[in-house]
């Protein structure tokens, strides 16, 4: 038996390396943290057990704290990496990733220990503001190009919704404000960057088959906007109902985009899980205040297809690490 009989035997293993874990993989926190605060929701609407939405919230700290060792790990051993991600205009947009997993993580922890859950936020509404100073800001150089007008380019704004999102029940004296400003800063960058987005969709070629899955991204500023209204104002009101209903017609139209064909596995699939969980949490918010059977159902569906899908999406993850294709270069 010889080498050149198999020719497969001759090729070298993949090689793993922190220096190729991309930042958008913090994208599993958010949904895994997502899929928590909606299994909570379910408590109510459901009279699911509570140890479920725990359950799911463990991981999702574990999940941060690994990604978290081996980004900073990356930082130290290959800062030039790093930077190249951050500069670059599609990528360095999944930064924001980071700051909406911890500001998701506030919550997630809140319900056990209110002053580490309090602490979480406030760490992580600083970091996300100045994300969206660095990461919006830097659109003014001017000589972007049309085409880097993609999906992603939300995640800044989602980020300075979620400050709202997560901090709806914080008792301090100034977190109201915070919450009116992360909610106004986040509304009108979502509202600019979605017409971009927009526009480019339109006018411009197809998104490259990988970044596909993206696309799901564009029903985050209705769904996470609407979050953040109802914890602003205290209620749900037709303008929020509004919000609600585009966003789930939104989802409707993309996944037929999305997954009627099929795209290789990568990291970048996390970029629906998000979305996907914070449309649940919203139909169990308004499912709650409709007190309408349908829209029950519909949220229990909605919860359902989020919890397969995020299942598949750890599942493939995790069988990506273990055959060393996760991190190859």
């Amino acid at each position: 038996m010889t080498l050149a009989a198999h020719p497969a035997a001759t090729l070298p293993a993949p090689r793993s390396s922190v220096k190729h874990l991309p930042v958008n993989l913090f994208g599993a926190v958010m949904g895994l943290s997502g899929l928590s605060m909606a299994w909570r929701g379910a408590v109510t609407a459901f009279g699911a057990s509570p140890a479920i939405g725990d359950a799911i919230g463990v991981v999702a700290v574990l999940a941060f704290a690994a990604l978290a060792g081996g980004y900073l790990a990356k930082w130290k051993r290959y800062p030039e990496a790093v930077r190249a991600e951050f500069s670059h205009p599609v990528a360095g947009n999944f930064f924001g990733t980071i700051a909406i997993a911890i500001l998701l993580l506030s919550s997630v922890v809140g319900v056990h220990h209110e002053a580490l859950g309090q602490a979480i936020w406030a760490v992580g509404t600083v970091i996300t503001v100045a994300l969206t100073f660095l990461i919006a800001g830097r659109l003014f150089r001017g000589r972007t190009e049309p085409a880097d007008a993609v999906p992603a380019w939300l995640i800044p704004g989602v980020a300075t919704l979620d400050i709202a999102v997560a901090g709806g029940t914080m008792p301090m004296a100034w977190a109201h404000e915070v919450n009116l400003f992360a909610a106004a800063v986040g509304t009108m960058i979502a509202l600019v960057f979605f017409k971009m987005i927009f526009s480019r969709l339109v006018h411009h070629d197809p998104l490259p088959a990988g970044m596909v899955p993206s696309l799901i991204i564009l029903i985050a500023p209705f769904e996470v906007g609407f979050l953040a209204y109802v914890n602003v104002t205290g209620h749900v009101d037709l303008f929020a109902g509004m919000l609600f209903y585009f966003g789930l017609f939104l989802f409707v139209l993309l996944s037929w985009r999305v997954f009627r064909r099929p795209v290789p596995f990568a990291p970048s699939w996390w970029a629906i899980s998000f979305p996907m969980a914070a449309l649940s949490n919203a139909a169990l918010k308004y499912a709650g205040h409709a007190q309408a059977s349908a829209l029950a159902w519909l949220a229990g569906l909605i919860l359902l297809v989020l919890t397969v899908a995020i299942a598949v999406l750890s599942v493939r993850t995790l069988h990506s690490l273990f055959t060393h294709r996760l991190l190859a270069g």
